[in-house]
């Protein structure tokens, strides 16, 4: 098992799949979003790196407004997605999280498309900022926003203070 991820809830034993297919039909709110933060650090500690973080961009999904309890005691998960990036062993697979993102913002559906689409963008640099290493996709033809782009979009769409929280993320990678 993989060390606990100190910015995502504890997992309950058993969560599978069905965890999230629960709200197949359903509610995308709190509930959802606690659900894919504690199925992400599930999968995470199971040594799926990759699918956890494909669970945190289900998170990042949810329909919040930024007043919800949950987001007091587990805000919006890009510290969890630095640390997944920053304490993947060798070995386990975690792909090419800056190709990723890059691809996600950019075929991003709706609902709340821009919300979303700021968000993987968010992510995106995260992704640059802990492992610069990485490539982009040379053949995926997209206007890469800056920064500043980047948190002007998450103050329009994000939820009050998540261009902050981002930034503050950014900022703790230092390089």
């Amino acid at each position: 098992m993989l060390a606990p991820c100190p910015h995502l809830p504890p997992p309950r034993p058993g969560l599978d799949w069905r965890t999230l297919n629960a709200f197949a039909r359903g509610d995308r709110g709190p509930r959802f979003y606690h659900a894919c933060l504690e199925y992400a650090h599930s999968l995470w500690r199971q040594g799926f790196a990759a699918r956890a973080i494909l669970c945190i961009d289900r998170a990042l999904g949810a329909d919040l407004r930024g007043d919800e309890a949950v987001l007091s005691e587990w805000p919006l998960p890009y510290a969890a997605v630095a640390w997944f990036m920053n304490q993947c062993p060798r070995g386990i697979f975690i792909g090419n999280p800056r190709i990723h993102f890059q691809h996600y913002a950019d075929r991003m559906n709706e609902p709340r498309r821009d919300q979303r689409r700021w968000r993987a963008w968010a992510c995106w640099a995260v992704a640059r900022k802990v492992m610069p290493e990485l490539p982009g996709d040379p053949r995926h033809s997209v206007r890469i926003p800056t920064s500043r782009q980047i948190e002007a979009r998450l103050r329009r769409h994000g939820i009050p203070g998540e261009a902050m929280l981002w930034n503050s993320v950014l900022k703790s990678l230092g390089r």
